[in-house]
């Protein structure tokens, strides 16, 4: 058996996605490049639906905040991991291996509820169309973010406070990219039987309950959509669900891909190759899937580099998005007693 430290840990060793020294350049170019993708990808969606009034609405505003839980959650790793192979260091801080874990678990959440409360605004959009501005009206709307981020925060922080209480070993090597929260279980030398009893009942409350609301949603809009007579009317009502069932394909499809390969293979290294998928792939396809087949989006964005593209007078642009952030954060005031201003953006009901 291993000795137990009697101290506390002050750091552990992220062995990456390969030890093999000729492919860290190919490595750090590679998630460089996807990084950049992804961060860029995700704030042009969110100032295509800020500065444009045709787009605050209960569907965008769940959508930019979408892309900023998918720049923030890209961020949480990557960056370090870069850095890592930049300097050729694979260390990392007992202190920043409990930050990292938290805020990757955070957003993930984030992006799991995110995505159920935007099945659940479609469903009313279809189901409900005459009652949608009633039914999703700002305050509302502020509701469920708060709520989502209510539930994010405490899943991430009770977690993250139960791997604190834990004992490592002289083993802290972590066969991953960045720290993984059964990689951590693993290393520790104490009782870790209510670490995965958490993990487990808050996969099945937090992960599978809020798919099976994804499904009921879907289920509901499909039947209401069949019962339309024109094919015209049917092919109308599905194409404003298309870009989001693509997300959540991708998101769960990852996921579980994920899951599945790792339990078969039980091969740390190979869990971490197909993490990339999730963690990584779906946050920077989520805006090429938005911006291609959401015709709205895709003239918010022509306009958008049509604004930066012509000449504009020195301050206009910090002019006209400090006005908006004015008006946001006066209809948030109103709306919910706990505002995040750089999450939420004001808008107004669709005429449907």
């Amino acid at each position: 058996m291993e000795q137990r430290n009697q101290s506390r840990v002050s750091q552990f060793i992220l062995l990456g996605l390969s030890e093999v020294g000729e492919l860290q350049p190919l490595l750090f170019w590679l998630f460089f490049s996807m990084y950049l993708i992804t961060f860029s990808g995700n704030l042009l969606i969110i100032l295509a639906i800020v500065m444009d009034s045709h787009l605050h609405t209960p569907m965008y505003f769940f959508l930019s905040n979408l892309s900023f839980v998918d720049i923030c959650f890209t961020s949480t790793t990557v960056p370090k991991m870069l850095l890592n192979i930049q300097t050729q260091s694979k260390v990392i801080t007992y202190e920043g291996c409990l930050s990292q874990m938290y805020f990757f678990m955070l957003f993930g959440g984030l992006d799991n509820f995110l995505l159920t409360v935007m099945a659940y605004d479609r469903f009313v959009a279809i189901c409900h169309p005459l009652y949608y501005m009633v039914i999703m009206n700002p305050k509302f709307c502020g509701i469920l973010l708060l709520a989502c981020w209510l539930l994010s925060v405490m899943d991430s922080l009770l977690h993250d406070l139960m791997v604190f209480q834990l004992s490592f070993c002289t083993q802290l090597e972590i066969s991953h990219f960045f720290c993984e929260l059964k990689q951590m279980i693993q290393l520790a030398c104490s009782d870790t039987f209510l670490n995965n009893l958490a993990i487990y009942l808050a996969s099945g409350l937090l992960g599978v309950l809020p798919l099976i609301g994804i499904l009921f949603s879907y289920s509901r809009i499909v039947a209401s959509i069949l019962k339309i007579s024109s094919s015209g009317g049917q092919y109308k009502a599905f194409s404003t669900c298309g870009s989001h069932l693509s997300v959540v394909s991708l998101f769960y499809g990852t996921g579980f891909g994920v899951y599945l390969s790792s339990t078969a293979l039980r091969n740390s290294r190979a869990s971490a190759i197909a993490s990339v998928m999730y963690t990584v792939v779906t946050p920077m396809l989520n805006p090429f899937i938005y911006g291609l087949r959401n015709r709205d989006l895709k003239q918010a964005l022509r306009k958008l580099f049509t604004f930066f593209v012509r000449e504009t007078p020195p301050g206009q642009l910090g002019q006209s998005l400090s006005v908006r952030n004015h008006e946001f954060y006066s209809s948030c005031m109103h709306s919910i007693p706990l505002s995040v201003d750089f999450l939420v953006f004001n808008f107004s009901m669709p005429n449907m």
